[in-house]
C-alpha cells in the first residue's frame, strides 16, 4: 500500500472560545493510503500538533507500505511504534476502513454491521462570546433541535437565561473543566431549573474528589469528556457520570471508538459521539458509528468556512450519511 499525507489549514467562521482558550484556525493532516483518506485533527490538550502527527506518520510509513490490508495487524504494529498520538492513529485507522470499504464496495457502517440510519439529532455548539452574540447565534441556528452552549466562566448562568428567552429547544452545556466543585454544584442546580438537559465536563479532568461531591449534590446527567480518551479510562469513572464523550481524535480511530462504545453500554453509560474542529472527512468517519449514540455532537465541520471535503449532510438537524463505498467522502474541486 502507498502511504502519504498533506497538511491543510481550516479557517473558522468566527473565533471559537471555550473556558481554557480560543482558536480561529486549525491545521489538520490528511492521511492518504492508496485511494483512501483519513483525518488527523490534533489537539494541544493531548500534546499533539500537526508536527507530531507528521513525525508519527514518518515512523509508520515503512510499516504500512509493506503490509497487506489487515486492519488489526497494522493497528497493533502502530501501537508498538509509539503510544498516545491518538489523532495520528485515528487518521490511519479511518483511512484503512475507507480503503477496505471501497475494496468490498460497502459503506463503512455496513462493513461494521451497523445501520446507516441516524436518529439522534446533532447539537450545534455555541462558543463563549458576549451575551448578545451568543443569544444571536442561537437564533441564527434555529434549524437545529439541540444547542450545546460553552460555559465555565463568570456570567455563564446569565447566558443560559438569555438563550432560554429565544428558544425552548434542548440545551446542553459544556464547562470544559472551567468550574470548581462548589461552583458546579451551585450552577448545575440553577441550570436544572432552566431546563438544561445535561452537563458535560463540569470540573478539570483530574478533580476526582470534586466530581464525587458534584455527583452527590446534583441531579442533572453528567457526561465526561477530557479524562476519558480510550476504553482503559472508563472503569474508574463508573458511578461518577452518566455517560462519556467518545472522539476519534482522542481515542485513535473507529476501532477503539467501537470498543469504548461497547464497554460503556455494558456499564449502562450513555454514549455521546463528539469531535474536535474537523473537516467533513473526520466528521463523516465518526458519523458511520452514529446509529450507536444517545447524543451526537458532530458539528465541527459546520464551524469552518473552507471545508475541503464533501461528506455527511444535514437535514432537519440530523446527519445524513453520503452514498458510496468506504467513508463516502470526496475532495471538493
Amino acid at each position: 500500500m502507498k502511504f502519504g499525507w498533506e497538511v491543510l489549514e481550516l479557517k473558522l467562521k468566527d473565533t471559537f472560545r471555550i473556558s481554557r482558550g480560543e482558536v480561529d484556525c486549525k491545521k489538520i493532516v490528511v492521511a492518504h493510503i492508496d485511494e483512501s483518506m483519513g483525518e488527523a485533527s490534533p489537539y494541544g490538550y493531548y500534546n499533539e500538533n500537526f508536527e507530531t502527527v507528521i513525525s508519527f506518520f514518518e515512523k509508520t510509513k515503512p510499516v504500512i507500505e509493506r503490509e497487506s490490508l489487515v486492519i488489526k495487524r497494522i493497528l497493533n504494529k502502530m501501537e508498538n511504534i509509539a503510544n498516545l498520538n491518538y489523532s495520528a492513529k485515528a487518521a490511519i485507522d479511518t483511512a484503512l476502513y475507507d480503503l477496505v470499504g471501497k475494496k468490498e464496495n460497502l459503506p463503512v457502517y455496513d462493513y461494521l454491521g451497523l445501520s446507516g440510519e441516524i436518529k439522534a439529532p446533532i447539537s450545534y455548539t455555541i462558543g463563549i462570546d458576549s451575551l448578545d452574540k451568543m443569544q444571536g447565534k442561537t437564533h441564527q441556528a434555529k434549524g437545529f433541535q439541540v444547542y450545546k452552549i460553552k460555559v465555565g466562566f463568570p456570567g455563564d448562568i446569565e447566558i443560559i437565561k438569555r438563550i432560554r428567552e429565544v428558544t425552548d429547544k434542548k440545551i446542553r452545556v459544556d464547562a470544559n473543566g472551567g468550574w470548581s466543585a462548589e461552583e458546579a454544584i451551585k450552577k448545575i442546580n440553577q441550570l436544572e431549573e432552566l431546563g438544561v438537559e445535561l452537563v458535560e465536563q463540569p470540573l478539570k479532568a483530574d478533580n476526582i474528589d470534586g466530581l464525587k461531591l458534584v455527583r452527590q449534590n446534583t441531579f442533572l446527567p453528567i457526561i465526561l469528556d477530557e479524562p476519558i480518551c480510550t476504553s482503559q479510562d472508563i472503569a474508574q469513572f463508573v458511578g461518577l457520570c452518566d455517560g462519556i464523550n467518545v472522539k476519534l481524535m482522542k481515542c485513535g480511530g473507529l476501532t477503539e471508538a467501537l470498543k469504548m462504545i461497547n464497554l460503556a453500554k455494558s456499564l449502562k453509560l450513555k454514549i455521546m459521539l463528539g469531535c474536535m474542529i474537523e473537516s467533513s472527512l473526520g466528521i463523516t468517519a465518526m458519523a458511520h458509528l452514529a446509529s450507536l449514540a444517545d447524543y451526537l455532537d458532530l458539528d465541527g465541520n459546520l464551524l469552518i468556512s473552507n471545508d475541503p471535503f464533501d461528506g455527511v449532510k444535514l437535514a432537519n438537524g440530523k446527519l445524513v450519511l453520503p452514498e458510496g463505498a468506504g467513508l463516502g467522502v470526496r475532495r471538493k474541486n
